[in-house]
């Protein structure tokens, strides 16, 4: 081996040792950094969500990254174990971004958790409540998310009209009553006009629901959402006060009109002919009924003498009412925080008591502000305290183990809001706890939502196809363009006329592979869209992957044309291994990946594996009749004995897989000839066959985990090698005067 090769040998390797060290260290010190906020979130109690969240398969992520660059709340999610996982479970709001960028179906969103259950109505998948004819929207449902809550109740009102069909508008009934004028009512409203029914819109309050109790100059976050009749509402940052603006917009264009100062006292008579007490309304008629109340309606109570007092609130309005007064506010939340702060900002004297030692159900930017005011002496903090009493001058507080009495005009509690069970309960709505469960309204209006994972898969469905095409479109062309050089010899390539052109350095291969090094580069822009957010709304990440994946296939085989399917030196050599290693890489993980069981979090889906797998075994028996008893049905019957792996490690695993399949075809046909009938056998075949890859599943994941995201590691690290090679490439040909056409 000459000196020359020797260098160029050392030089590729360093590259390669240099490349797999960075991305193992980044990726380390990333998981290091997400298990230190883990621990500080889990300390601060924050990583228990309030409501709707994401959980992450672990065995079926791929670490791509996607869905935590996806978040706009911040750091949510991050890496352990090279796998997504949700960290401050506390400021997740349920955008359900996370779920819509994981290109391999790894999260589903959830409400509650084995800690912390939620109380929820039971709705369907249309959002009708246990009561036919009483449908349920917005955040009484468990969706606080503006875009979400606007989203049900459109659907909602959908459903209603596909219902009601042309029976509408009778005489003394209206068609559809709509409780509470927050987003999810007045969203209902405006597709009640839109699909012709007639409606009556009610709210105890004021036009804008819990948006309508917030400060001055809130900032609220939403999405853009179209809405039928106005066009294209909301945008991602928004003032309260822009907010309900846009609202009175929407009312005035779909000619809504808010009754306010109803309360509903109860619902009587049936689906279709509805009978409601309200305060100060009287009875109101109506077919179909949405509550849009949301849960804010029932604030929770301090549960203490003098909390009745008038002084005592539930909402801050106006700071600036309370210029030069004692204020208290109670609550360690996003809403306490902001109040306490608005306060202090309109001179205020302002205490806050939060019953534990740290915040952690608020925003880590509200954390950082109000530490910063306490600080500089614009609030007091009260830590891990308690409300005792509250009197015409004084509160008086329990902290740290010591009575406190603070001089005191005002008291704002923002303690959130109870679910109005009593109200649901006596209307004839029945609840039920989720303890890490879907919910049948939350997951219709995640399902439903644009570019959803459904619709991915939809759209991925033609993609495939259109793309398999070009491909063999492109690979035909070029067969036709080289018909009649890529088939000659060696030898007879050199005498060929064609050979000027069709060489790697000819016109005619030195475009090809330009064009095919940049097709080849644009590969990475996979990558560039998981992270990059102003890419995120080009198209579904799904979309990209399938994209990713035709040009890794397709890369090679243009390459070939472009090298005439010769390689005369070492770096082409060097080049076009190192590409196919890239390729082969991810085959290889896609193949890995595809072996994984689409089901939750390991340990449950291991748990529904073999129950799944138990109900066949039965069925199995029951199929196979008198069968059961031959040899060839206790031959099958006791290859599904138990449910064990078949090898103790992951590459037996691997290895025996080609054998083994064979090993079950065989079993599976030594009970052809004592079934009864082609129908039976093949729905024995199909059962067995089903039963033997559940077995599989079952030993994959219980190994797989740590397989995947080293994998994925070793995939990007030869990637990185590609471009480094890919470019050595281009400079020598530069060098030995290759320019194409500028030579």
């Amino acid at each position: 081996m000459n000196l020359e090769r020797l260098i160029f040998l050392g030089a590729t390797g360093a590259i390669v040792v240099v490349t797999f060290a960075f991305f193992i260290v980044q990726r380390w010190l990333h998981e290091r950094a997400s298990k230190r906020a883990q621990a500080k979130a889990i300390e601060e109690r924050a990583h228990l969500p309030a409501s709707l969240h994401p959980v992450i398969d672990p065995a079926i992520c791929i670490g791509s990254l996607s869905c935590i660059s996806a978040c706009p709340e911040g750091d949510i999610l991050g890496v352990i174990n090279g796998a997504a996982e949700l960290i401050e479970g506390a400021n997740c709001i349920g955008h359900g971004r996370c779920a819509a960028e994981c290109p391999v179906s790894a999260i589903k969103l959830v409400f509650g958790t084995s800690e912390r259950g939620v109380d929820l109505p039971e709705v369907d998948g249309e959002f009708e409540s246990s009561r036919p004819g009483i449908f349920i929207a917005g955040e009484l449902g468990g969706m606080g998310l503006i875009k979400n809550a606007i989203t049900q109740g459109l659907q909602a009102v959908t459903s209603i009209s596909e219902r009601l069909g042309n029976r509408k508008n009778q005489p003394g009934t209206t068609d559809v009553l709509i409780v509470g004028a927050g987003p999810a009512g007045l969203a209902a409203a405006v597709g009640a006009r839109h699909n012709g029914l007639s409606f009556r819109i009610i709210d105890q309050g004021a036009t804008g629901g819990t948006i309508a109790q917030y400060p001055r100059q809130k900032i609220v976050m939403t999405e853009q959402v179209k809405l039928p009749i106005f066009g294209k509402f909301g945008r991602s940052k928004l003032s309260k006060e822009q907010l309900l603006e846009s609202w009175a917009k929407v009312t005035a264009k779909a000619d809504i009109k808010v009754e306010s100062g109803l309360k509903v006292e109860g619902i009587g008579g049936d689906d279709g002919s509805f009978t409601v007490q309200t305060t100060n309304g009287g009875t109101i008629n109506a077919r179909k009924i949405v509550l849009a109340t949301g849960r804010r309606g029932s604030p929770r109570k301090l549960g203490v003498p003098g909390e009745d007092l008038p002084k005592v609130c539930t909402r801050l309005d106006d700071p600036d009412e309370y210029e030069g007064k004692h204020v208290l506010v109670v609550g360690g939340g996003d809403s306490a925080l902001e109040a306490a702060m608005a306060l202090s900002g309109s001179g205020a004297t302002v205490a806050l008591s939060y019953r534990n030692e740290r915040f952690g159900k608020c925003r880590r930017e509200n954390q950082d502000k109000i530490a910063d005011l306490a600080e500089k002496g614009g609030v007091t903090l009260y830590m891990g305290s308690q409300v005792l009493e509250v009197t015409d001058k004084v509160v008086r507080l329990e902290h740290q183990g010591r009575e406190v009495q603070l001089p005191n005009d005002f008291v704002i509690t923002c303690l959130g809001g109870e679910l109005p069970a009593e109200f649901l309960k006596k209307i004839g709505v029945s609840l039920s706890r989720h303890h890490g469960e879907t919910h049948g309204g939350g997951t219709t209006t995640i399902r439903r939502r644009s570019k959803t994972l459904t619709e991915t898969k939809e759209r991925a469905s033609w993609l495939v196809p259109v793309l398999t095409v070009l491909g063999l479109v492109i690979i035909a062309f070029l067969l036709w363009k080289g018909r009649n050089y890529y088939f000659l010899s060696k030898a007879a390539r050199i005498r060929s006329p064609l050979r000027e052109t069709m060489r790697p350095g000819g016109l005619w291969g030195h475009g090809i592979g330009i064009v095919a090094t940049l097709f080849m580069l644009s590969n990475f822009f996979y990558a560039v869209r998981k992270r990059w957010r102003v890419l995120k709304g080009t198209s579904t990440i799904r979309s990209w992957l399938t994209v990713h994946m035709f040009v890794g296939f397709m890369s090679p085989i243009v390459i070939a044309f472009h090298a005439a399917f010769m390689w005369n030196n070492l770096l082409a050599t060097v080049t076009f291994t190192s590409l196919m290693f890239v390729v082969g890489a991810g085959i290889i993980g896609r193949f890995i990946y595809g072996l994984v069981p689409r089901l939750g979090g390991v340990e449950a889906s291991t748990a529904m594996l073999e129950a799944r797998w138990a109900r066949d075994r039965k069925s199995l028996t029951e199929l196979l009749g008198d069968g059961a008893a031959s040899p060839g049905g206790k031959r099958l019957l006791e290859s599904l004995q138990e449910v064990k792996s078949e090898a103790r490690t992951l590459p037996g695993l691997l290895l025996r897989m080609p054998f083994a399949w064979l090993r079950r075809r065989r079993i599976i046909f030594g009970v052809h000839s004592v079934v009864h009938g082609r129908q039976t056998y093949h729905l024995v075949y199909e059962l067995a066959t089903e039963m033997f890859k559940l077995k599989g599943q079952i030993a994959f994941n219980q190994k797989l985990q740590r397989l995947l995201a080293g994998w994925r590691v070793f995939h990007v690290g030869l990637s990185v090698l590609l471009v480094v090679v890919i470019t050595a490439h281009i400079g020598v040909a530069f060098y030995l005067g290759y320019r194409w056409l500028w030579k």
